[in-house]
């Protein structure tokens, strides 16, 4: 049971757990999940941006062998249900509970009225056992979402991959862009990322699952400078090396590989379009070694 945002190697633990107990004791293993982020309802201006949609998070579950995945509306309304009338919730619809995995310190519930100490009272009750599972270290640093936040904000993309076990992605929505893309030669495709955590603006290496197909890209964090971007407004465009097709609307999964120069006005367009046949080259120089 728990947030998950993503499932990094300490979540993975506590999924693990819940599966290799449910093996023990012929049970089905269900991650219990919240979506929006709590804080999101309860306190949004501590609300912090994510590290993957629901879909990708769920994906990331179910990759772990979780038989179902619950995930709870998190409404007003739900946040003003205590910790012990959500576990009675769960023993009531889900069935008998055998036992409960959270993570070190876990709080849930009105107020954080529930905790581990509350949970193992109402394991007495209720039948269930409850499994407080350690954190997950590397070197002197326990692995959190917080910390693969700030390892993304810094483009540290091995660090991420590390505390992920898995290499670093976001995943956004194909949406329609101006076009601008396409008149320099270099079109692209613009995804929607709005709440998730980025890394920091610049040109990158990346590779692209569209389709189930991997495609190699460059990738454009930022406002666009010299095209005039008065107003600021972010833009997350993938340039697709290999591809051609219409992807509106389509989920697009973009891996960071390496970044290639950080973002820059040029005197004009020509220049940003010499500059952006040299990062096409550079990309696929690191993306074919």
């Amino acid at each position: 049971m728990g947030m998950f945002d993503g499932v990094h190697l300490g979540h993975q633990h506590v999924v693990r757990s819940a599966l290799l107990e449910a093996a023990t004791q012929g049970a089905r293993g269900v991650v219990v999940t919240f979506d929006p982020h709590p804080l999101a309802v309860v306190d949004p201006a501590r609300a912090p941006l994510l590290l993957q949609t629901l879909p990708q998070r769920l994906r990331a579950i179910a990759a772990l062998g979780a038989d179902a995945v619950l995930v709870n509306p998190f409404t007003k309304e739900f946040a003003s249900v205590t910790g012990e009338g959500f576990v009675r919730g769960l023993a009531t619809d889900a069935g008998p509970l055998r036992s409960i995995s959270v993570g070190q310190g876990f709080h849930f519930g009105n107020r954080r009225s529930g905790n581990v100490p509350l949970l193992r009272v109402l394991g007495a009750e209720l039948g269930f056992v409850t499994h407080e599972c350690a954190p997950v270290s590397i070197g002197d640093e326990r692995v959190s979402s917080s910390l693969v936040r700030r390892c993304l904000r810094a483009g540290q993309f091995e660090q991420v991959a590390e505390l992920l076990g898995r290499p670093c992605s976001l995943v956004g929505t194909v949406v329609a862009g101006d076009r601008l893309g396409r008149q320099l030669g270099f079109p692209t495709a613009n995804l929607d990322v709005r709440g998730l955590e980025l890394p920091p603006h610049g040109v990158y290496a990346a590779r692209v699952l569209v389709r189930r197909e991997i495609v190699p890209a460059v990738l454009n964090l930022g406002i666009r400078p010299t095209l005039g971007n008065s107003v600021g407004e972010l833009r997350f465009e993938v340039h697709l090396l290999d591809f051609q097709g219409d992807l509106y609307g389509e989920e697009l999964e973009v891996g960071f590989v390496a970044k290639l120069r950080d973002e820059r006005k040029f005197p004009d367009i020509d220049a940003l379009k010499a500059q952006i046949g040299l990062d096409v080259a550079a990309a696929r120089a690191i993306l074919t070694a």
